[in-house]
């Protein structure tokens, strides 16, 4: 089975407090996983590490075959990444945003004129090219941001918390668009949310909490079942210790 990420024994502390500890878990090409924790578990403790803003001291992760640490160019050149916190630039078009990116990974001109127009295709978002950012609404926003983030066909696209703020239509949106994106493209996605709700009967589930993984596996496994309910009684029996 081909893996898009790999983590192994992976560990990281804040001085004397541990944030992380002893975490691994994989994710293969095509899977969703999502990775599902009350704030403060760790998730963007983990995603610092996995783009290497952070720099892991014990453990590994590799991205595709590339270790992070060791082969950071080639790993983090198959990596996508939506923050949490919108890095666009609200006075430029949606086109100019998108420029700008595909220039700092290298592309010609040309090259990033054909990628730019496939990825807004494909995000239903062609028609709005020309518009400023600070124009579209937020789930338009979030649309660009994928758009941006697969402009080099990376085969891992990671998302931090990115349905944060937005409306229930625009978050159902955004949550179905992605699993999409798995499902015809075959892309690696993790998905780092608190919200219940936006979780797939399909999806690789990771419940983290206090900084360790307390359970991993298809939904059906960790939960008992795919519902809503399902997903919620052991989200709470797992960080909360409440059993019903």
């Amino acid at each position: 089975m081909s893996l898009s990420l790999a983590v192994k024994t992976l560990s990281y502390a804040y001085g004397n407090t541990a944030a992380l500890s002893d975490i691994n878990f994989s994710i293969a090409a095509g899977e969703c996983a999502i990775l599902l924790g009350p704030n403060g578990a760790g998730k963007s403790t983990l995603f610092s590490l996995i783009t290497h803003l952070y720099d892991s001291r014990s453990g590994e992760i590799s991205i595709n075959g590339f270790n992070v640490k060791k082969q950071a160019c080639q790993a983090l050149a198959n990596l996508g990444v939506v923050f949490q916190q919108t890095t666009l630039d609200m006075d430029l078009s949606v086109l100019q945003n998108l420029y700008y990116h595909a220039s700092l990974h290298g592309m010609s001109r040309k090259q990033a004129s054909v990628r730019v127009s496939e990825e807004l295709e494909r995000q239903g978002m062609l028609a709005r090219k020309d518009e400023k950012i600070r124009q579209l609404n937020g789930g338009h926003r979030r649309r660009v941001e994928i758009a941006r983030a697969l402009l080099h066909k990376p085969s891992l696209l990671l998302l931090d918390e990115p349905t944060v703020g937005l409306d229930v239509s625009s978050r159902k949106g955004i949550v179905e668009h992605v699993h999409a994106l798995c499902k015809d493209d075959g892309l690696s996605v993790l998905w780092a949310t608190h919200l219940i709700d936006e979780v797939y009967p399909s999806d690789k589930l990771l419940v983290l909490h206090q900084g360790g993984i307390k359970a991993q596996g298809p939904v059906s496994q960790v939960c008992g079942g795919g519902s809503t309910d399902d997903i919620s009684r052991a989200f709470k029996r797992l960080t909360q210790g409440i059993s019903s």
